[in-house]
């Protein structure tokens, strides 16, 4: 198994943490990385640390947090993409450190974390995240929140990956680094854990689509699931980087027939080794 589908594969969403903030240490970590976070949409995603206790921040479904990092980025075309792909990208970093993370989008006060953030005028947050060392044994409302979203269950690849046309199961037996590239999709995380990415293989290319569910677009929160696009980008680029096979992202729908209710999104199609 690849370093990153290991860290994929391992990574839990946390809500039940052990009442320390991460050392200086590791904060300074973050903090570096923050610095060097860039998406293939080029646009600019900012992070902000936040002092739970100094901001007056809480969440009902977490416990024992101290600090926060919540995002920002423009509205504008891709947004909420390159924002779920660039926060995927720190969280998979905080995982690497033992930090754990949970997406939050709607359990929280929200102008307490935008006015704690700064949120400026045609920015908006989608998400933010507590940042801390997972507490030895979850609480029993994190227990249950887990089994109610079916946290730790995925679709099965034949779902989310077809062969040329909408429907066809793509057939991965043949090459181990598209297999890892499928697990590392399937075991990204969503909103109530939807799933809604679905990718055709055509040609050398692999074009993501959203599968759109209903009441997950809002004026602060932006499209909730092209954030999750944007998560599953990052998990599908990160691995063909980690192959050496110099991903290209390509905005260019390639026109095929898809069910109504799904919209392309982005291709990614492999440059040549890096």
């Amino acid at each position: 198994m690849s370093e990153l589908l290991e860290i994929i594969k391992g990574r839990k969403s946390v809500r039940s943490f052990d009442e320390q903030p991460p050392s200086a240490e590791d904060r300074s970590r973050l903090e570096r990385y923050m610095e060097t976070i860039v998406n293939p949409f080029g646009v600019p995603v900012r992070f902000v640390l936040l002092d739970a206790k100094e901001n007056g921040l809480s969440s009902p479904v977490l416990t024992g947090e101290s600090l926060y990092v919540a995002g920002k980025v423009r509205k504008g075309e891709y947004a909420d993409v390159a924002f779920g792909f660039s926060f995927e990208k720190l969280v998979l970093y905080a995982w690497s450190l033992g930090i754990g993370t949970t997406w939050i989008g709607g359990t929280m006060k929200r102008e307490l974390f935008e006015r704690a953030a700064g949120l400026a005028e045609g920015e908006m947050m989608p998400c933010m995240s507590p940042l801390g060392y997972p507490a030895k044994k979850r609480s029993v409302r994190e227990t249950m929140m887990r089994k109610g979203v079916g946290a730790d269950s995925r679709l099965s690849a034949d779902k989310l990956f077809f062969d040329r046309t909408w429907g066809a199961p793509l057939d991965a037996s043949g090459s181990e680094e598209l297999r890892d590239l499928m697990e590392m999709v399937r075991w990204a995380p969503s909103a109530v854990n939807r799933q809604p990415w679905r990718i055709i293989a055509a040609d050398g290319a692999f074009h993501f689509y959203e599968k759109q569910d209903r009441g997950y677009v809002s004026e602060k929160t932006g499209d909730l699931q092209k954030v999750d696009l944007g998560i599953v980008l990052c998990h599908f680029v990160s691995g063909m980087e980690e192959q050496g096979k110099n991903p290209q992202l390509v905005l260019q729908d390639p026109g095929i027939s898809v069910p109504e209710g799904v919209q392309y999104i982005a291709t990614v199609r492999a440059g040549g080794q890096a």
